[in-house]
C-alpha cells in the first residue's frame, strides 16, 4: 500500500518527509556556531564567560555568563576599534559599562578604558570528559576554530 494513498494531500511519501525535516533541521543547525571563552573555575563565584554567536558565517549575538548561579546577560557588538595601537572590537554591557576584546594568539584580553578590568580570557571546550557528557555540535571544536569564528564574525 502506497503513502499517497493514505496521505493524498501529501503529494510525498512519510519517509520522504522525514528525510525532508531532518536536512532541513540539519541545515539550520550547521549555520549556527558559538565559540566559548571563559576564566576561572565552572560552578564558582569566580567564574566568567563570553559566548559568541554566529549564524550562516555572521555575527549573531553576545552573552555574558557569571558566577555560581550562571547569570546571563546579553552584551551588545559596538564594531571594531583600536586600542594601544592594537585591532580589536568593542562591546557594551546594559549599564552602559564597554569592554575592549583583543585577540592575542588563541587567547582573548578583556580591557576597559580605565584600566581597572584586564583579563585574559581563554577557549572554553564544551564536550565530554572522560566519556561523561554530551558533545557540542555548535561549539567550536578547539582554539584555533574559535579565534577564527571571531576573527571572520567580529573583527571583519
Amino acid at each position: 500500500m502506497s503513502y499517497l494513498k493514505l496521505y493524498p494531500k501529501w503529494k510525498i511519501s512519510i519517509p520522504l518527509a522525514f528525510i525532508i525535516i531532518f536536512l532541513a533541521s540539519a541545515v539550520s543547525f550547521a549555520q549556527s556556531k558559538v565559540a566559548q571563552y571563559s576564566l576561572g573555575k565552572y560552578n564558582t563565584d569566580k567564574y566568567e564567560e563570553f559566548a559568541f554567536w554566529a549564524k550562516g558565517g555572521k555575527r549573531a549575538g553576545i552573552y555574558y555568563t557569571y558566577g555560581k548561579d550562571h547569570r546571563n546577560i546579553p552584551v551588545q557588538y559596538l564594531g571594531i576599534d583600536k586600542i594601544n595601537g592594537e585591532k580589536c572590537f568593542k562591546v557594551k554591557f546594559s549599564n552602559g559599562y564597554s569592554l575592549f576584546i583583543i585577540p592575542r594568539g588563541n587567547q582573548l584580553n578583556f580591557i576597559d578604558s580605565a584600566g581597572k578590568y584586564n583579563k585574559t580570557f581563554s577557549w572554553e571546550y564544551e564536550g565530554p570528559v572522560n566519556g561523561i557528557g554530551t558533545h557540542c555540535d555548535i561549539c567550536a571544536e578547539d582554539d584555533k576554530d574559535a579565534m577564527n569564528l571571531l576573527r571572520s564574525c567580529y573583527l571583519s
